[in-house]
């Protein structure tokens, strides 16, 4: 049975970078948080198997990102994501033990988390990509949609 406490995350161009790759990986990320949210107790470790998956090939390559360019906030950024990688692969292990619960509230916790992380630490890193190759911030577009975060509030 699904208790998530919130609705599933969803994606939405308010969370637009203006970095095509970033946002696209941002995308997929979203929708696999959300899928976690929402997966059936009998499913949660394929979910929780997905969101670890695509997080640590999309936090590796911002990791790469953010030491090629000396992005100056690098160490904290990468740190959030070691702390992110590291309680899903201890949320992972409680759930082979059968702790349903606390891969719930990871999952919420994450639809939390997620929206914050972009707007605060990715969008520097956008706006640090931006200025490097054309001297200037970005510029997004957005359709006026809001996130399920933004919605929730």
């Amino acid at each position: 049975m699904n208790s998530t406490i919130s609705p599933p995350l969803a994606w939405s161009d308010s969370l637009l970078l203006g970095n095509i790759g970033i946002d696209d990986e941002h995308a997929v990320l979203a929708e696999c948080i959300g899928r976690l949210q929402s997966a059936r107790d009998e499913d949660l470790a394929l979910a929780l198997d997905e969101v670890l998956a695509h997080a640590a090939k999309h936090f590796a390559a911002e990791n790469a990102l953010m030491l090629d360019t000396a992005f100056p906030p690098r160490d904290c950024h990468i740190k959030e994501h070691e702390a992110v990688l590291s309680s899903l692969g201890g949320v992972k292990r409680r759930l082979t033990h059968g702790d349903v619960e606390v891969a719930r509230r990871l999952a919420d916790e994450l639809a939390s988390w997620f929206p914050a992380h972009v707007q605060h630490l990715d969008s520097a890193l956008s706006h640090w990509l931006c200025k490097l190759r054309y001297g200037a911030k970005p510029l997004v577009l957005r359709m006026g949609r809001k996130s399920t975060a933004e919605s929730a509030s």
